[in-house]
């Protein structure tokens, strides 16, 4: 796994000084200017946040800039600000790249766009109008002259010598920690700042030009960071959708989707059909009966959630089932020996239908249980090696996370996740994905919910070796302990919401895996064998305490000869 120099720095949580006349004076002028008409048309909303604290503080080097300040969040901490002569470097490249025009002038530009600028941030930027604008010209200037190493677009290779530059000094400036530090959450640039300045430059006839060119930046940045295959078939993006670069890569992994369509697919079985055609392999034809029953049975299961269908299981067939157990266990527990062990054995059986009777006395409520967060017992779920024992393979899938899933009609049931990769600078993506998922995305978590299943099902390196043989995981890190360190280090979110399409994964891996006999059969062990030895031990000890007397006893009135016939020869 990575290592990082990780200088510490208070957190930007912490109290400043404000000075209030300074405030007054902002705050009269804010209110006084009148706003830019192109601004009016566009709505901006706070898409570059701080990291929340829960998350920050489990790792800080993984959200705090290392070598390059982005933006205004980190702009005066100490470390950082000495690398800004390779800021200023790269401004002065693009300023040799401007059509007639200077940087003062490109800074007169942006100071129209000073509000609309201030409102991506989530935090109050405590700089003057001009010396923000000036701060984002060279930070936009550096990132720009950075993402040219880029373009995977053939006929925008004509800057190939700058980009052989980049090449040459890859070691010089620490490569992969520029990516880190640009994919940072607090270290966002606003796109549309790279986009008024590219439209200013010479080799741009027109702005369309430039947003092209810009998208084949982003395109082949975001191919080369993001831990999971971008679909081929995307060539282009529009940067218009998109507000920055963490932004872009996350969309890229998990699209926009209709839960509801995912959630109602028509390929979706019933779990005792799966178990049953296992055990009716030779069956190929059904009766139309059984069909309509089949048919009837999965309309009910899924009336009001399951909750008829339950009724009726309780009704017609726990309640007689426990009829047929009690009335010979209370005749046999009438007769005088067996009634003195009628309570410990009551008791020990009887753990289990109290717990059942709590969850009955739930009532389902379809629409709080879709605002609730999810219960633990729904994030928990096997390891890999224990689903690979209970005869469950793991199969990569082709696309984003929408494509997990599990197929229990296949034989053997099949596990499908998407191809991920894994290298020096994956942990610093997955941590802040989670980071602008938490802080700026209002709907499902469906990249923190995978982050979870992932941490779930790979427990140790032998999981990793599995996925990794499947072709799930490509591993360019050191070892596959490095990779499970790194699953098992992705801490829950600080808040959980329900994903449809990954609960309903989870529940029918859990409800598969709990049904398999050699799963019941060795926590039957485990819990009745090993979790009572200490009953066992003393039944044994009793037994053999009975048996001694017994010989004694026999030693001293000789009860073969009493009790028992013995044929003397």
């Amino acid at each position: 796994m990575a290592s990082y120099n990780y200088i510490p720095v208070p957190y930007n949580h912490s109290p400043i000084a404000i000075d209030e006349h300074r405030w007054l004076s902002l705050v009269q002028s804010a209110l006084s200017e009148t706003i830019n008409e192109e601004d009016d048309k566009v709505k901006v909303q706070v898409c570059i946040f701080f990291v929340p604290k829960g998350l920050f503080f489990l790792k800080p080097e993984a959200f705090m800039p290392q070598l390059f300040a982005i933006g205004p969040y980190h702009h005066w901490v100490p470390h950082l600000y000495d690398m800004e002569r390779y800021k200023l470097a790269a401004a002065r490249k693009i300023q040799c790249d401007l059509n007639s025009l200077s940087l003062e002038e490109l800074v007169c530009c942006l100071l129209k766009h000073e509000q609309r600028i201030r409102s991506y941030y989530h935090k109050y930027l405590d700089f003057t109008g001009e010396t923000l604008a000036w701060m984002m010209v060279i930070d936009a200037s550096f990132l720009l002259d950075f993402l040219r190493n880029f373009i995977v677009d053939v006929e925008a290779q004509k800057g190939k010598q700058k980009i052989s530059q980049w090449e040459t000094s890859r070691m010089k400036m620490a490569y992969n920690m520029v990516i880190r530090d640009i994919i940072m959450l607090e270290n966002q640039m606003p796109f549309f700042l790279l986009r008024k300045i590219l439209r200013r430059c010479r080799q741009f006839s027109s702005p369309k030009l430039a947003e092209e060119q810009l998208s084949q930046m982003l395109l082949g940045f975001v191919k080369e960071v993001s831990p999971f295959n971008i679909i081929p078939s995307i060539t282009s993006i529009d940067v218009n959708q998109y507000d920055h670069l963490l932004q872009l890569l996350y969309f890229m992994i998990v699209p926009k989707v209709n839960e509801e369509e995912l959630f109602d697919q028509p390929h979706e079985i019933d779990l005792t059909d799966v178990l049953n055609s296992e055990e009716e392999d030779g069956e190929k034809s059904v009766g139309s009966m059984w069909k309509m029953f089949n048919s009837v049975w999965n309309y009910a299961s899924n009336v009001n959630k399951g909750a008829t269908i339950e009724t009726i299981k309780k009704v017609l067939i726990k309640g007689p089932i426990k009829i047929l157990i009690k009335l010979p266990w209370n005749i046999l527990t009438s007769f005088p020996g067996i009634s003195i062990i009628k309570q410990p054995v009551e008791s020990l059986l009887c753990r289990g239908s109290v717990k059942e009777k709590d969850d009955d006395d739930v009532v389902p409520d379809g629409k709080n249980s879709i605002s609730k967060p999810p219960l633990v017992e729904e994030i928990t779920i096997p390891s890999v090696t224990e689903l690979t024992d209970a005869g469950v393979r793991f199969m990569p899938s082709n696309g984003d996370l929408t494509t997990i899933r599990f197929d229990m009609q296949q034989k053997p049931a099949t596990i499908y996740l998407p191809k991920v990769s894994l290298d020096i600078n994956t942990e610093v993506v997955l941590r802040n994905l989670v980071a602008y998922e938490t802080s700026a995305e209002p709907g499902p978590m469906v990249f923190t919910r995978y982050t979870e299943l992932m941490n779930g099902i790979i427990d140790t390196e032998e999981d990793v070796k599995i996925l990794r043989e499947k072709g799930i995981i490509v591993n360019r890190m050191k070892s596959d302990k490095e990779v499970a360190d790194l699953w098992n280090g992705m801490s829950r979110s600080v808040r959980l919401s329900k994903v449809e399409f990954m609960d309903k994964f989870l529940e029918d891996v859990n409800s598969y895996y709990n049904s398999r006999w050699k799963v019941k059969s060795k926590r039957c062990i485990s819990k009745y064998v090993f979790g009572s030895w200490q009953f066992l031990t003393l039944l044994a000890a009793v037994a053999l305490l009975l048996l001694t007397c017994l010989q004694a006893f026999c030693n001293v009135y000789s009860c073969g000869k009493r009790w028992f016939y013995v044929k003397e020869e």
